[in-house]
């Protein structure tokens, strides 16, 4: 039993709880077709031409972050059936069984990410910035993916049962999404709001993709740290996410 046989049992488990998906992808449709809609005439003055392009990223982030919160989920239906015990007395190595995990939300993420994009082809977006700048996005869609998976593989086994979870997911998504420039552009922020909005990681690959989205010069020198920074955060969840398996296997 190796990766793929663990993310085959993750991906069976979503074909058979469709719902999974349907609610993940439900709210930030809804964002984006009402409330780019609603507000998108109260910022035309702003400089914002097409407002569904402009918060875009930000639905992006937040569907990701919302399908991988839902990947650590799977653990305690897992649990409550006994097969998350099977797979940890298998010969199997604790890197496969973190990366199986953390591969099935990363592949819910880009199929959510795909219908939102669809649907914002309808709403005349496109990626000014080309092949190359839509190669960028699915790297970046990638790493945002690949750190939350592992983050929030990590608070699943962390905490006793789902209700907990789900309670401290939103504590944390929802504070991510709105301390950012998901809905509206930060330059003219001050003080301690502006500080807690640089800080948080998401802010940067919000912009990121936004320049993809709305310019056809790809900035490398404003992308590139973003990459760094992804990286070192996906070794970190990674290494944090794979730490707490050992010690659930050591119980």
């Amino acid at each position: 039993m190796g990766v793929l046989n663990i993310l085959w049992r993750n991906i069976r488990w979503r074909f058979q709880n469709p719902i999974s998906i349907v609610i993940t992808i439900l709210q930030p449709l809804i964002w984006l077709i009402l409330y780019s809609s609603v507000a998108g005439q109260a910022v035309q003055n702003m400089g914002i031409d097409n407002y569904t392009a402009f918060i875009l990223p930000g639905i992006i982030v937040l569907v990701t972050l919302a399908a991988c919160s839902s990947g650590g989920i799977i653990n305690y239906i897992m649990k409550s059936n006994g097969s998350f015990y099977r797979i940890l007395i298998a010969p199997v190595s604790r890197n496969s069984i973190v990366l199986g995990q953390m591969l099935e939300a990363v592949l819910v993420s880009f199929l959510e990410v795909v219908i939102l994009c669809v649907v914002g082809f309808f709403f005349s977006v496109k990626v000014a910035s080309g092949i190359a700048g839509i190669s960028l996005m699915i790297l970046l869609v990638f790493m945002t993916a690949f750190f939350m998976s592992g983050l929030t593989y990590s608070i699943s086994l962390f905490l006793p049962n789902e209700v907990i979870y789900e309670t401290i997911m939103n504590a944390i998504v929802l504070p991510i999404f709105f301390l950012s420039p998901a809905l509206f552009p930060t330059e003219n922020l001050s003080g301690g709001l502006a500080v807690a909005v640089t800080l948080n990681p998401f802010t940067h690959i919000i912009n990121a993709l936004r320049s993809l989205i709305l310019g056809e010069t790809i900035l490398l020198g404003e992308i590139l740290p973003v990459i760094v920074l992804f990286i070192v955060m996906c070794c970190c969840s990674f290494g944090l996410a794979k730490w707490r398996l050992k010690k659930e296997m050591a119980h």
